[in-house]
């Protein structure tokens, strides 16, 4: 920062709250072998947080286990592959922004999306993709709580999922040498289905950089406490009597008398995070989104939408006087009633929907 300008780097690092100086000095930097090692005990310790948001969400028994860690490029990655695959995208947008996204085969993703949608038998439609990616959300969102609290970075956010079904060789993979997390998914069914987590390496080298640099900074304090504990109780002694028989701490010089108890006083624990998180959403306020109102759906045979005129009459899967869902960004958020004002349609809220219902919506 020479000219005196922020780079998108010191950015980033400001509104998640992270010290962006970090990965240049003052800890040490490992290389892949080393941050590989590190992501590794990190997700090992992430596995049953994800794991209980994996199971809310598919509303029964499902768990992430056994993760390991290596620094891979496309070349050396592709020939694991199956054939293909489902490829939800999910980058980081905050906190340790860059490339991430998981990886499924077709028998994972379906069974993902059956257990979702209750369906024996599905197809990995556009619907589909998009309820594995409301589920894959929800992991990504336990991962973040996760990285928050293992690099006290604030603020960690992702990109909404985007996933499509495609062969191994059309997947958007990192440039270089990226870090894969290889997972096992165990949906209740008896079957390990894998999935590979990718992570960029911008990502991944700044995750284990994150998680060094607290760790570090936590090794530092702790010597220089335990160093003012010692002086004092070196400057005072136990005493003569040491703690033998002697009443209390013993007599002679050392803690003679009855000692001054004084309640212990803990820092608040939440106006920070508030005002930090306010901060950062406060950035959003501006920001445009699509809403929509849907009044129904229906489907058609392309012959029929063919021969469509005026005067068609096109029935909806909505019952007269029957709510209607509104759309943020093609994502239901809540039901409503149409009203007239003055000369335009309105819609009046009537229910909020909840992220469940949200997803089953999307089944």
């Amino acid at each position: 920062m020479s000219d005196g300008a922020l780079s998108q780097a010191e950015i980033d690092a400001l509104l998640s709250g992270v010290d962006s100086s970090a990965s240049q000095g003052g800890v040490p930097q490992g290389g892949a072998e080393d941050d590989a090692s590190i992501l590794e005990q990190f997700f090992q310790g992430a596995a049953e947080p994800e794991s209980v948001s994996l199971a809310a969400a598919v509303g029964g028994s499902a768990s992430l286990r056994n993760p390991t860690v290596r620094f891979v490029n496309r070349d050396a990655l592709l020939p694991e592959l199956p054939d293909k695959v489902t490829a939800v995208k999910a980058d980081f947008s905050a906190g340790f922004p860059g490339e991430h996204s998981f990886l499924l085969p077709e028998a994972g993703a379906k069974a993902v999306a059956s257990a979702m949608t209750k369906e024996a038998d599905i197809t990995l439609d556009e619907m589909a993709i998009s309820v594995i990616g409301e589920v894959l959300n929800g992991i990504v969102n336990a991962e973040a709580e996760a990285l928050s609290d293992k690099t006290g970075s604030k603020g960690i956010a992702s990109a909404p999922p985007e996933g499509a079904n495609v062969p191994k060789a059309a997947a958007a993979l990192p440039e270089g040498d990226f870090a894969v997390v290889h997972w096992e998914l165990d949906l209740g069914d008896g079957t390990a289905h894998e999935v590979w987590e990718v992570l960029g390496p911008q990502v991944a080298h700044g995750i284990a950089a994150g998680i060094r640099q607290k760790s570090a900074a936590a090794q530092g304090a702790a010597p220089g406490a335990a160093g003012l504990g010692a002086a004092g109780l070196g400057a005072g002694g136990f005493g003569a009597g040491g703690f033998g028989a002697g009443a209390g701490f013993g007599g002679g010089g050392g803690y003679g008398g009855s000692p001054s108890v004084q309640p212990v006083q803990f820092p608040p624990l939440n106006p920070r995070a508030v005002s930090q998180e306010q901060g950062n959403i406060n950035l959003l306020l501006d920001v445009f989104m699509e809403m929509t109102v849907e009044l129904g759906r229906t489907r058609r045979l392309i012959k029929e939408i063919l021969s469509m005129g005026e005067g068609t009459i096109i029935e909806l899967d909505k019952l007269a006087g029957e709510p209607v869902d509104i759309l943020v960004n093609h994502k239901p958020i809540a039901k409503g009633e149409v009203v007239v004002i003055d000369e335009n349609f309105g819609v009046r809220v009537t229910e909020i929907v909840s992220p469940m219902e949200r997803v089953n919506d999307l089944g």
